[in-house]
């Protein structure tokens, strides 16, 4: 069996590697560090969590022990296509660069590039980027590529599928043409075969395993379920992910859940914590420091849950994870090989658990068709959620439960005891005057408000009646409305009592019509009177009709105004 000490490695770095507790590589590693000491170019392809970033830090640090670097001219240099990736690959560097004297640098987003400058101008050995701040410090004048000796793209796959392509064809221009290239990968597709054969001389090609294959230590398993409705199948597929998670019980020790969405990634995130489960997000839209909090406290063991995109799902180096869920079922087949490779690492044991919709069956047959094997399907499922309450009665329960049943009776009203006791009387006097409605007439409805507040129904009828037939009054007014009621008409008198103008129909005699006469109301005697001639404004006289006597006519003079001729 061959052992790091039979590589041809420098001996501060196998005493580095001793340190960190390694005797033997893995295939990828046997394979790929020989020819790369050698001075060749490599292509490497396997399984993600074989130990591939090993593979070309150990013969980088061996190839860099001897020279030194300029400033602004880093003498390697690795791209990585996430942050998380390239701060993982610069602690693999710490690790075994202990008893080097090495410089690196680290230039990823979310970091101050006054920092990244003052390293760069001093000069690095190794300099570890993401292909965009990478092109950034290039653009400002601030770094230089001329003295690039060895070049690594690790997971050249991840770096097409977020379009890095451009920017790496690129940068592999701005790089002088005898320059050592490392390529990395789980998988290879035929645009990485493309770059290769372009910017890669006669490469050392090392598959350790079939392209796209997960490892034997992952049991897979796939839970399918259908929504019992559109709007709540978010609620119902939270639910169940809970339920797998407590099915897998003390076994789940920690895990890392996967989202396609960075919006979900929170929700998820959320609804754990709300139900007593550790957990935190990780995406690209947080700050680089809480990544990085996030990310140390999962492997330090303070979170048990990392709920993360797809920016987690490549190169990330968790030794102990005992589960990956995969929420959602991921869009690209490549994705899954690389999600359920964080669990089962260095030749332990691991479960990946991925629930599917019947909207998931296209992908699921693609992932199928790239692992070349069906996911097994667990069935009977160890929980049902039709003996569970739906999620959305659930929730109605606890939010009824949670907050005090307001009922439409007590609503906005005094307690019984005082409205019986305050609105006695006024109550009464509403009922006494009500007693004159004829028949024939219809009552009014008795309504919430008149009900259980009598006094502001009174209060109401002594305003007149403000609501009279205005929007939202679901009762009839009486007393103001259009319709006049006869009670009304009737006036009442100390010594005869209620009387009226009407003769009766049964008084045919004079004596009983004499009798009416006299029980006349005095408003009906008042209707009977004569009325007065109303006055009207003085107007000037008029000339007089009456014949005016010859001998006056004769005095007048012509023209005057007493000549008048009769009208």
């Amino acid at each position: 069996m061959t052992k790091f000490t039979d590589l041809n490695l420098n001996p501060k770095v196998l005493k580095a590697i001793s340190e960190a507790g390694y005797e033997t590589p893995t295939p990828i590693q046997a394979g790929a560090i020989p020819p790369a000491l050698e001075g060749r170019d490599v292509l490497g392809i396997a399984q993600t969590g074989t130990g591939k970033t090993a593979s070309f830090t150990l013969p980088m640090i061996t190839l860099l022990a001897r020279g030194r670097a300029r400033a602004r001219m880093p003498r390697s240099l690795v791209l990585c296509p996430t942050r998380e990736l390239a701060a993982q690959v610069a602690e693999n560097f710490d690790t075994y660069t202990k008893h080097l004297k090495l410089t690196k640098a680290l230039l990823i987003g979310g970091v101050s590039f006054k920092e990244q400058d003052l390293l760069i101008d001093r000069g690095v050995d190794v300099l570890i980027a993401t292909p965009g701040r990478l092109l950034d410090h290039f653009e400002r004048g601030k770094l230089l590529l001329t003295g690039v000796q060895i070049m690594v793209v690790d997971e050249a796959d991840r770096m097409l599928d977020m379009g890095f392509i451009p920017d790496i064809e690129r940068i592999f221009s701005l790089t002088p043409f005898t320059r050592q290239t490392f390529f990395f990968s789980a998988t290879m597709a035929p645009e990485i075969e493309r770059i290769t054969s372009t910017f890669l001389s006669n490469p050392a090609r090392i598959e350790v395993a079939r392209q796209s294959t997960t490892s034997d230590t992952i049991t897979q398993a796939l839970f399918s379920f259908k929504p019992t409705r559109r709007d709540t199948s978010a609620k119902e597929k939270r639910t169940m992910l809970r339920a797998a998670i407590a099915a897998e019980g003390e076994g789940c020790t920690n895990a890392i859940i996967f989202c396609n969405r960075k919006v979900d990634v929170d929700i998820i995130a959320k609804s754990l914590k709300k139900h007593g489960l550790d957990a935190a997000p990780i995406h690209g839209d947080l700050d680089q420091s809480q990544r990085t909090r996030t990310l140390d406290g999962f492997r330090e063991g303070s979170l048990r849950f990392l709920v993360a995109s797809d920016v987690a799902a490549r190169g990330l180096d968790v030794p102990s994870v005992s589960h990956v869920f995969n929420y959602d079922v991921p869009s690209h087949a490549e994705d899954y090989v690389h999600r359920i490779g964080r669990t089962g690492r260095a030749g332990r044991k691991g479960r990946a658990i991925t629930i599917a919709v019947p909207a998931d069956e296209k992908y699921l047959t693609a992932i199928e068709a790239l692992i070349g094997k069906p996911i097994p399907t667990d069935e009977p499922l160890p929980w049902s959620l039709t003996s569970a309450p739906k999620p959305h009665e659930a929730d109605a329960a606890s939010e009824d439960s949670d907050k005090p049943r307001r009922s439409r009776e007590g609503r906005g009203r005094r307690k019984p005891q005082e409205a019986d006791e305050g609105s006695a009387a006024k109550t009464e006097m509403e009922t006494e005057a009500l007693k004159g409605i004829s028949e024939d007439s219809t009552p009014p409805q008795q309504t919430r408000s008149s009900a259980a507040r009598p006094e502001r129904s009174h209060d109401r009828h002594e305003r007149g009646g403000r609501n009279r037939g205005g929007q939202g009054s679901g009762h009839r007014v009486i007393g103001m409305g259009e319709h006049l009621p006869s009670f009304i008409a009737l006036s009442f008198d100390e010594r005869r009592g209620p009387s009226s103008s009407y003769v009766p129909a049964d008084a045919e005699d004079e004596d009983s019509q004499a009798e009416a006469q006299e029980i006349e109301t005095p408003v009906a005697a008042a209707e009977d009177a004569p009325k007065p001639k109303r006055k009207r404004s003085p107007r000037k006289p008029k000339a007089k009709s009456e014949a005016v006597p010859e001998a006056e006519l004769a005095e007048a003079p012509e023209g005057s105004a007493e000549a008048v001729s009769e009208e």
